[in-house]
């Protein structure tokens, strides 16, 4: 059923809708609280679905929230309750509801990892897995052997369907180059990013305290550049993430004095409201992102981005256009002088257009049609994002429309929100574990 007094968009593809599984991982709910962005990902392109007429059903933590069927496969998502240790009981317990119910969708879409390869391998139906992390993993070969691709006989043929493989960027994918990847790009409801006037003179940095995202290279930015920082992260439930929080982090900050705020880790709508505030994001870790969602997510508030030229940020950041890649800490800390003279709008108008959670929906669709023998959607919608209509919850309890899903968790989804006013900006509050109270 709609929501009572939403009008609702008519279909944007002429195909029949399908019944579809969407299996997120159970260590963050659906959406996210705080930092999540697989689970981000999951929600958008699930609403996105469900706004197009597809039957979706989402096996997740029983604490999530999504406009559709909820199949639990925990009571609550781990992370947020602190759990550190290895879940992979908790995937094999995915897989076992996923095989139990398998045979009543028309496609079931993986965002388990590997544990996707499973699901393709032992589901009748098709299985689309997109993978969200690293694929240069030492064991990676074995498990892809097979998977090679093949020209085509003819377009669109129903007789060499795509593997089903799914990687979220060129850079991503380019470690296997002979892999049957399809390359689909994340996207996010970002059009009611917010924006200021004027920013602040204040760099931040918005992930996780980790060595790879170079949380420790962002403190030295901002103490060469002479520029205040602000933090956004969480940290990790893992020994291994505590450790490296109180024995290397938290030293750092303290050395750094006032000049950085560690902030904890923020609701989406606060840490938004930071992007859009701040003079630049920093983003100078060596990992190599396979996409980066904080990337978008600052250009969409118009903040430019200040980032090592590792993964998938080339295909995202425009360098001198959208911000600048250094080599290290000092050569982004000279660079961040040329930020003042990019232009915000044009930062934001261009990746709300390229990273939409409509855009991503028109290839998954596709992509769905292709696992089935079928052709190309035909007619595809516009790439911008359109009005986020939602119709009613349906399962796990839920009576809450989904508008009204999206409205209370616009704070944890990556969903819309007002552009902060100036007269009084509330505190920012950090939610979840990664909430450490540290003195400057």
């Amino acid at each position: 059923m709609p929501t009572p007094g939403l009008h609702i968009d008519p279909p944007a593809h002429p195909i029949e809708p399908l019944r579809i599984a969407q299996v997120a991982p159970p260590l963050e709910r659906v959406p996210p609280s705080g930092y999540g962005g697989t689970e981000r990902v999951v929600f958008e392109l699930t609403a996105e679905l469900v706004r197009r007429g597809h039957d979706v059903t989402v096996f997740a933590s029983g604490d999530s929230e999504v406009p559709c069927h909820l199949v639990p496969t925990v009571n609550a998502a781990l992370r947020p309750a602190g759990f550190g240790d290895d879940p992979s009981p908790y995937f094999l317990e995915t897989l076992n509801a996923v095989f139990a119910r398998g045979s009543e969708f028309d496609v079931v879409h993986s965002h388990l990892e590997w544990w996707s390869l499973a699901l393709a391998r032992g589901l009748a139906v098709p299985v689309a897995s997109t993978f969200h992390g690293r694929l240069d993993v030492p064991w990676s070969r074995r498990l892809l052997a097979g998977r090679t691709a093949e020209p085509p006989r003819s377009a669109w043929s129903g007789d060499q369907r795509p593997s089903g493989l799914v990687a979220i960027s060129r850079s991503q994918a380019s470690v296997h180059p002979a892999i049957d990847w399809t390359i689909i790009h994340n996207g996010l409801a970002l059009a009611g990013m917010p924006t200021v006037g004027k920013p602040s003179d204040a760099f931040c940095f918005v992930g996780r305290v980790d060595a790879a995202k170079g949380i420790l290279e962002a403190i030295e930015i901002a103490t060469i550049a002479g520029r205040p920082l602000r933090i956004a992260a969480k940290v990790g439930t893992t020994p291994d993430a505590r450790a490296y929080h109180e024995s290397v982090f938290v030293p750092a900050l303290g050395k750094a004095g006032r000049l950085v705020e560690f902030l904890g880790e923020l609701d989406v709508e606060d840490r938004n409201r930071l992007f859009a505030e701040s003079y630049a994001a920093l983003m100078p870790g060596a990992w190599p992102e396979p996409f980066g969602l904080v990337a978008i997510e600052a250009l969409a508030c118009g903040t430019p981005v200040l980032a090592r030229r590792v993964g998938a940020l080339p295909e995202i950041i425009r360098d001198g256009l959208d911000g600048f890649f250094g080599d290290d800490a000092m050569h982004l800390a000279f660079l961040s002088a040329g930020v003042g003279g990019l232009d915000r709008r044009a930062i934001r108008e261009r990746v709300v257009e390229r990273f939409s959670a409509a855009r991503m929906t028109d290839r998954y669709e596709e992509l769905y049609m292709r696992l089935l023998g079928g052709g190309p959607a035909r007619n595809a919608r516009p790439s911008i994002d359109g009005p986020a209509v939602r119709p009613r919850v349906r399962d796990a309890g839920m009576s809450r429309s989904a508008e009204g899903v999206r409205a209370g968790s616009a704070r944890r989804s990556g969903g819309t929100c007002s552009t902060p006013t100036a007269e009084s900006p509330r505190p920012l509050a950090p939610v979840g574990p990664g909430r450490v109270p540290t003195e400057g």
